[in-house]
């Protein structure tokens, strides 16, 4: 039956879609109420295929990030132009749209068990483990589940696999990127670790501004260029490479050199 239609992973596509309305309903005022979110490049979103497209983005919080794109991707799908207002763009959502995360997160209570329903293709970390460095080989199942999810649509991974900014990219997306020759959109955030604790759930102050900057995708010759060209562009695309740091330092500097001023005057 239609009613009882599921995804490659097993998921029961009617459920997963009536979750996606009340979280998205649940949500909606964190990015357009509590605080605000700013977006660019939302018209790439409206022409892109409906599989095989790979989301690179830099990372701030564990599910407040996710959360927003798929508030987002939808809106854009729905007409709407660097925007996520009025919420009824949820009514008929993209269910095709999986993000990576770690595994022993998705499994830490209700709320990402129900979250990983939503989507989530978990796997398991091989640098890190209940908060402790390890070092294991990639479990080839869980490359073969990013290539299901490519296959059947769109996937949103943090290739730094921690929310720690200017981290080194994991070789393993540039080898995703690779095999399975996706589509490749960056998207650079900011502002969800001031709005929001760790793990993105609880507001932590308001009337932030967050953005969301969408790029154009990268050009990549899968078969020429090495993971190490790919990890190269990934750095420079999502704005993680460490030329980047001296840049925020100068603007951060340059902001509390303003405030000083503000205050003398």
């Amino acid at each position: 039956m239609a009613l009882f239609k599921r995804n490659p992973f097993g998921h029961i596509l009617f459920i997963k879609k009536w979750l996606i309305r009340i979280l998205g309903v649940l949500t909606h005022r964190r990015f357009r109420g509590f605080n605000e979110l700013h977006i660019e490049g939302s018209e790439i979103i409206k022409n892109l295929p409906d599989t095989n497209v790979l989301f690179i983005s830099n990372h701030q919080t564990y599910f407040a990030d996710v959360v927003a794109m798929f508030h987002v991707f939808n809106a854009s799908l729905s007409g709407r132009e660097d925007s996520i207002k009025n919420v009824g763009y949820l009514w008929n959502p993209k269910l095709n749209i999986y993000y990576v995360a770690a595994k022993e997160t998705m499994r830490a209570g209700l709320l990402p068990k129900i979250l990983a329903y939503v989507g989530s293709i978990s796997i398991e970390r091989t640098w890190r483990a209940e908060g402790k460095d390890v070092n294991r080989q990639v479990k080839m199942s869980d490359i073969s589940n990013i290539g299901k999810a490519l296959d059947d649509g769109w996937v949103i991974t943090f290739p730094q696999g921690t929310t720690t900014p200017f981290k080194p990219i994991r070789k393993g997306t540039a080898h995703i990127i690779k095999r399975y020759k996706p589509i490749v959109i960056p998207i650079v955030i900011d502002g969800f670790r001031r709005s929001f604790d760790k793990k993105g759930l609880r507001i932590k102050k308001k009337n932030i501004l967050q953005s969301m900057e969408i790029k154009a995708p990268l050009e990549i010759d899968y078969d020429n260029e090495t993971t190490e060209d790919i990890v190269s562009k990934i750095e420079f695309a999502i704005e993680q490479h460490p030329s980047f740091l001296k840049v925020v330092s100068e603007q951060e500097l340059a902001a509390l050199e303003a405030l000083n001023k503000l205050r003398e005057w």
